[in-house]
C-alpha cells in the first residue's frame, strides 16, 4: 500500500515514513492482515493513485520569472553549454541535471509480490522507488519501465541510455537473468549500476549481521552460516558476506532442491541455466551437508533466509539445533519463515525480519538513496561491493554509536542522520578506490549530501503548507 497522510508538520514526516517502511516490508499500514482491510487499502491505493496523477513530478528549479529568462535557459543562450559538452562529455554533469539524475529501470518481470506483470504495471512500483529516493536521498530519479524481447536487448537499451543519466538503478528483474544484465552493465557502463534487489538487500544485511556478531561475541570468519533461499538477496548476499570475510566453506545455501553441494545431480544443468548458483554449490558447503532446511540450519551460528512467506519455513525446534547464541534473520514478508518471538523461545539470540512493525527490520531502503547519493556526490564511475561494504559498516556504526542491543542491531528509516553518514561512507571509498571523477573532503561531502537531503524535505513541507499537496484523508 503505497499512502502517506501528509501535513506540513514534523508528524507529517513521520508518518511518511511510517507509511514508507510498511510499504517496503511488502506490508500494509494497518496490521491486521483481515481480507476485507487489505482490500480496503488496495481500494484506497487505487483512488488516490488517480486522483494524484502519479507520484512525482518535473518543476523548475531556476528563475522564469520574465519570459527573456528563456533565452538563457533555451534558445539561443543554452547553444553555448551545448558547444562546451561536446567539447568535453564530461561537462554534463556539471551544465545539466545529469549530475543527481538517475533511471530506476525495470522490464516487469518480478515485481514485488506480483510476479511478471509487464513493464507497463510495474510503472506505479518504479514511480514509488523513485519517490523514495527522492525523499531520503535528495536523488532526482526517473522510472523506467522498457520493453525488451531478452537480457540481450534489455542491456543493449539501459547502456543507450548513460548519455542522459549519472546512475542506473535495475529493479524487478526475474532471476537467474538479473545477475547476467548486472554483470555485464557493470562492466559496459561508465557510470554507477546497481540492482537493489540484489545489492541493496545483501548490504541491509550485512548492517545488521555486522551488529548481531559484536552482540553475542562471534567473528564473521569463525561462524557457520546457513542460507535459505538461492534467489537474487541471498545470492548477492553470500557474494558480500564472501567478500567481508565469511569463509565459502562455511556457508550452506539452501534452494528449492535443497542444499547446494558439490555433487548435486543438477549441477551440469547449473553450470549453463545459472553459473551463479553454480559457483556457490562448488565453493561452499565444505561439510558436503545434504538435505533440506533442517539439515542445513542445525549446528550453524546464523541462519539468513529469505525464501517464502512463512510461518512454519523454519521450525523451532531446528533453531534450538543451531549453536550457542544462534542469530535468525527471517527476512521474507509479509510474513517471515519464524516468528521472532518463537526463534526467541527456542533460543536465539537475536532475531531481525523484514518487517517494520517488529525489532530489526533489515530495509534496503536504508541504503539505495544513501549509497547512490555518495556514488553521484563524487561522480562515480561504479558502485563496487566494497562502496557496499563501506555502507554497510556506516550503517552497523551509527547504530553502535546509538546503543546497540538484541533488539537493536540496525538503524530505522527514522534516523535521518545515517543516509548522510552512509552517503559519504560510499563516496570517500570511491574516492579511496579511484573510481570517482572528483574528489571532495569529508567536510565538503557532509555538506554536499546534508543541503540536498535538508533541502528535498524544505521544499516538500513547503509545497503542503501551500496546499499544493493535499493530505490522502481528503480524497
Amino acid at each position: 500500500m503505497r499512502t502517506a497522510s501528509f501535513k506540513y508538520t514534523d508528524l507529517c514526516i513521520n508518518i511518511f515514513i511510517f507509511c514508507l517502511k510498511r510499504l517496503l516490508s511488502g506490508g500494509f499500514i494497518i496490521l491486521s492482515s483481515s481480507k476485507s482491510e487489505v482490500d480496503k487499502w488496495y481500494e484506497i491505493a487505487l483512488k488516490a493513485h488517480r486522483y494524484y496523477g502519479g507520484k512525482i513530478e518535473t518543476i523548475p528549479k531556476v528563475p522564469v520569472e520574465k519570459l527573456i529568462y528563456f533565452a538563457v535557459w533555451y534558445t539561443p543562450g543554452v547553444a553555448e553549454p551545448s558547444r562546451a559538452i561536446s567539447k568535453n562529455p564530461d561537462l554534463s554533469f556539471e551544465l545539466t541535471s545529469r549530475w543527481n539524475t538517475i533511471a530506476v529501470v525495470t522490464d516487469g518481470t518480478r515485481v514485488l509480490g506480483l510476479g511478471n506483470i509487464g513493464p507497463e504495471a510495474s510503472y506505479p512500483v518504479m514511480e514509488g522507488k523513485a519517490l523514495i529516493f527522492k525523499f531520503l536521498g535528495g536523488v532526482d530519479a526517473v522510472p523506467l519501465p522498457i520493453r525488451a524481447k531478452d537480457a540481450d536487448d534489455f542491456i543493449e537499451t539501459v547502456k543507450k541510455l548513460e548519455p542522459a543519466f549519472g546512475g542506473i538503478n535495475l529493479e524487478d528483474i526475474e532471476s537467474p537473468k538479473c545477475f547476467y544484465i548486472l554483470e555485464r552493465l557493470r562492466k559496459e557502463m561508465n557510470i554507477p549500476v546497481w540492482h537493489d534487489d540484489q545489492q541493496g538487500t545483501a548490504t541491509a544485511t550485512l548492517a545488521g549481521l555486522i551488529n548481531a556478531l559484536k552482540i553475542v561475541g562471534k567473528k564473521i570468519s569463525d561462524i557457520t552460516i546457513s542460507m535459505i533461499g538461492a534467489g537474487a538477496s541471498n545470492i548477492a548476499t553470500y557474494n558480500l558476506l564472501v567478500k567481508y570475510g565469511a569463509k565459502p566453506k562455511n556457508i550452506i545455501l539452501v534452494d528449492t532442491k535443497g542444499i547446494l553441494h558439490a555433487e548435486r545431480e543438477d549441477l551440469d544443468k547449473l553450470m549453463f541455466e545459472n553459473p551463479w548458483k553454480y559457483k556457490i554449490a562448488i565453493e561452499s558447503n565444505g561439510e558436503l551437508r545434504k538435505g533440506g532446511i533442517k539439515e542445513a540450519i542445525v549446528g550453524t551460528d546464523v541462519v539468513i533466509a529469505a525464501s517464502r512467506p512463512g510461518p512454519g519455513i523454519i521450525k523451532k525446534e531446528w533453531v534450538a539445533m543451531m549453536n550457542k547464541d544462534p542469530i535468525v534473520f527471517a527476512l521474507a514478508n509479509p510474513v517471515p519463515e519464524i516468528w521472532p518471538w518463537e526463534a526467541k523461545e527456542a533460543g536465539a539470540r537475536v532475531v531481525a525480519t523484514g518487517r517494520s512493525d517488529l525489532p530489526n527490520q533489515i530495509n534496503n531502503s536504508l541504503a539505495f538513496p544513501s549509497i547512490f547519493r555518495g556514488a553521484l556526490d563524487v561522480r562515480a564511475r561504479t558502485v563496487t561491493d566494497e562502496m557496499a561494504i563501506a555502507a554497510a559498516e556506516a550503517l552497523a556504526k551509527h547504530a553502535e554509536e546509538k546503543g546497540i542491543s538484541e533488539d537493536y542491531i540496525i538503524p530505522t528509516m527514522e534516523e535521518f542522520e545515517v543516509y548522510v553518514k552512509t552517503a559519504v561512507a560510499v563516496a570517500e571509498k570511491a574516492i579511496e578506490q579511484g573510481v570517482a571523477r572528483i574528489k571532495r573532503s569529508r567536510s565538503e561531502l557532509e555538506e554536499t549530501a546534508s543541503t540536498i537531503i535538508r533541502n528535498v524535505r524544505l521544499k516538500y513541507e513547503t509545497l503542503v503548507k501551500n496546499g499544493f499537496i493535499k493530505d490522502i484523508v481528503q480524497l
